[in-house]
């Protein structure tokens, strides 16, 4: 057994109504985040964080270590350095999700934006149809370069246009001279959860319209 696979083993979890609790960790272990399917700690002492999946997701962990082996060599990704029935160790990433700039008023220059179109382009490239992409799993780093994580659903049949509405609310919206570079954290969360749902929509790029609220109509019996 490697020390990876001790460090996932020292974390015990309490799974209850879809909320997480950590029992127990390693003293090397810092947490950093918690997911839809894992939780995630950095490696005190070492540039490698590592991902421990929950029960119901463990096989995630190898579909997503299988889809970072083709990532491999491209440095808008993590490099993947270990991985298990539960977990994965990648690099740490220190920076800010685009949705921590959002809360801090850190500005997403239109060159972010070019670079994780790139970052999408090169994974097409190598087979993966790139899906899931949003705020929360795109990093600026320190050193201002963008990565990307999360790329578990990076292999669905059907991509993902969520990257693309994200755009086009940045083009209609963000860049605006007027429009506020800082946005509270629960005002982005109304809008992820209107969105998911359908209420706030995105029109192809040829409409003149690119913003629009769906409205539901109570039909009458």
């Amino acid at each position: 057994m490697n020390q990876y696979q001790d460090l996932a083993n020292s974390v015990k979890l309490k799974v209850k109504r879809n909320r997480i609790s950590i029992l127990h960790q390693d003293s090397s272990l810092k947490h950093i985040g918690t997911g839809r399917s894992a939780v995630v700690f950095k490696i005190q002492g070492t540039n490698k964080a590592i991902k421990i999946f929950f029960p119901a997701y463990e096989k995630v962990a190898v579909e997503e270590a299988n889809i970072y082996k083709k990532l491999k060599g491209i440095i808008y990704y993590p490099t993947l350095h270990d991985y298990g029935q539960n977990y994965l160790v990648i690099d740490y990433i220190d920076g800010y999700t685009l949705f921590e700039c959002l809360t801090k008023g850190i500005e997403i220059k239109p060159l972010y934006i070019k670079e994780t179109d790139n970052a999408l382009a090169k994974a097409r490239k190598v087979g993966l149809t790139p899906s899931d992409v949003h705020i929360r799993n795109i990093i600026l780093t320190k050193n201002g370069n963008i990565k990307l994580i999360d790329v578990a659903r990076f292999k669905q049949s059907n991509g993902c246009k969520q990257w693309e509405d994200l755009k086009k609310a940045y083009d209609k919206f963000y860049i605006k001279r007027c429009f506020p570079k800082r946005i509270p954290a629960f005002i982005l969360n109304i809008i992820a959860y209107l969105y998911n749902i359908g209420i706030v929509t995105f029109s192809d790029y040829s409409s003149k319209q690119t913003f629009s609220w769906k409205k539901r109509i109570r039909k009458s019996s």
